[in-house]
C-alpha cells in the first residue's frame, strides 16, 4: 500500500483547470510538499497567534485576510508577511479574483512559496481543493489482472498468465458490459471503506488479446464498453481444475480478501475446457449483488433443509401420554 506525497506542482497541474487557478509567483518553489491533505486561512497567523498554525497545509487568502492586511501600515503589512513566510507553506492561493500586493509577492518570492490566485469564492475552493486533496493523498495500491462492470458491480478477474482472462473479458464485453482496466487496476482507498479502482492512463481503452495483439476496446465496441473508474465489489481468481481441491458446493461461507484494508468478497473458479467461464464470472456477479440486496441463497436453502429435518423429528417423536 502507497501513501503519495503531494507537490503543488502535481496539485496544480491536476487541479488548475478545475478550481480556475493561475500561477502569480513563476520563479517559485513548485517542488514544495503539501503534508496534510486539507486548507488552512491563515487570518489567526497573520495576527500574531500561531500556536496552532496549520503551516503544513495550503492556505488560502480570502475577504477576511486580505482586508485586515490592507488596513495596516506599510511597515506592519510586512512584518506580517516575513512572519508568515518564516514558515515553510506550501503555497498561498487568493481567492475570490483579490489580488496580492507587491511587498506579499516579494515576500513569496524570497521565501520560494508560490502564489496562485483563483476567481472561485473562497468556501467553494476550499471545499473542492479538500476533495481533491483527500483523492491524491488516498492510499493505492495496483492489482495484476482485468476489471469488468458488471450490471454496477466492479469485478477484478485474475489468474495466471494464459488460464483465459482476456477471453473472459471480452466475452463480457459482448454482453453488453463494461471493461475498467486491462492487465493492471490501480485502486485508491476513498473514506477508508471504499476501493475505486481505474487503470493507468496509458493503457486506457486498450487490452491485449493474446495471438491477436491489442485492440481500441472503445473503437471496437463503442464507447459504452469502457467504464473510467468502478468500485471493487469482487474478485474472481481462475486456476486450473487440478489445483482447486476444494470447490466450494453450497457458498455458505464467503470467503474474503483484504485491498488496502478493505474487505472484498472472493470466489475461485477452477477451469476446465468446456466451462462459459464469462457466464460463471457473470453470475458470481449477480450473486454479489443479491447478497447486497439482503438476499442470500445458500442461507435460504439452509433454513429449508433444517425446517424439514425438524418436521421429520416431530413425526418421530410419540405423543406423550398424561
Amino acid at each position: 500500500m502507497e501513501r503519495p506525497s503531494v507537490t503543488v506542482e502535481q496539485f496544480f497541474k491536476e487541479q488548475a483547470e478545475p478550481l480556475q487557478m493561475r500561477l502569480l509567483s513563476p520563479d517559485t518553489d513548485l517542488k514544495r510538499v503539501i503534508r496534510e491533505p486539507t486548507v488552512n486561512r491563515p487570518g489567526l497567523a497573520l495576527s500574531g497567534f500561531t500556536r496552532y498554525f496549520a503551516y503544513k497545509r495550503m492556505q488560502v487568502m480570502g475577504h477576511a485576510e486580505v482586508y485586515y492586511l490592507r488596513e495596516q501600515r506599510q511597515e506592519e503589512r510586512e512584518a506580517r508577511y516575513a512572519y508568515l513566510f518564516a514558515y515553510k507553506i506550501p503555497c498561498v492561493v487568493f481567492s475570490r479574483g483579490l489580488k496580492a500586493d507587491k511587498e506579499f509577492l516579494t515576500a513569496a518570492q524570497q521565501s520560494g512559496v508560490p502564489v496562485f490566485q483563483t476567481p472561485l469564492v473562497t468556501m467553494k475552493f476550499i471545499n473542492l481543493a479538500t476533495l481533491a486533496l483527500e483523492m491524491m493523498f488516498a492510499p493505492r495500491t495496483s492489482e495484476h489482472g482485468c476489471m469488468v462492470d458488471i450490471l454496477g458491480v466492479g469485478v477484478i478477474i485474475r489468474g495466471e498468465s494464459g488460464i483465459g482472462k482476456s477471453e473472459a473479458v471480452l466475452a463480457l464485453i459482448e454482453r453488453g458490459y463494461s471493461l475498467v482496466a486491462d492487465d493492471v487496476v490501480r485502486a485508491i482507498l476513498v473514506d477508508g471503506k471504499e476501493v475505486l479502482c481505474t487503470s493507468a492512463e496509458l493503457t486506457r481503452d486498450h487490452m491485449e488479446v493474446r495471438g491477436i495483439g491489442i485492440i481500441n476496446v472503445a473503437q471496437m465496441f463503442g464507447v459504452k464498453a469502457i467504464r473510467k473508474e468502478k468500485n471493487l465489489d469482487l474478485i474472481v481468481t481462475l486456476k486450473p481444475w487440478e489445483e482447486v481441491k476444494d470447490v466450494e458446493r453450497l457458498g455458505l461461507d464467503q470467503e474474503q480478501e483484504k485491498v488496502l484494508g478493505v474487505d472484498i468478497p472472493h470466489v475461485t473458479l477452477p477451469v476446465r475446457p468446456g466451462r462459459d467461464i464469462a457466464r460463471l464470472i457473470e453470475v458470481a456477479a449477480f450473486q454479489v449483488k443479491l447478497r447486497k440486496s439482503g438476499y442470500n441463497a445458500a442461507e435460504e436453502l439452509n433454513k429449508r433443509l433444517l425446517a424439514q429435518m425438524a418436521d421429520k423429528a416431530a413425526e418421530r417423536t410419540p405423543p406423550v401420554e398424561l
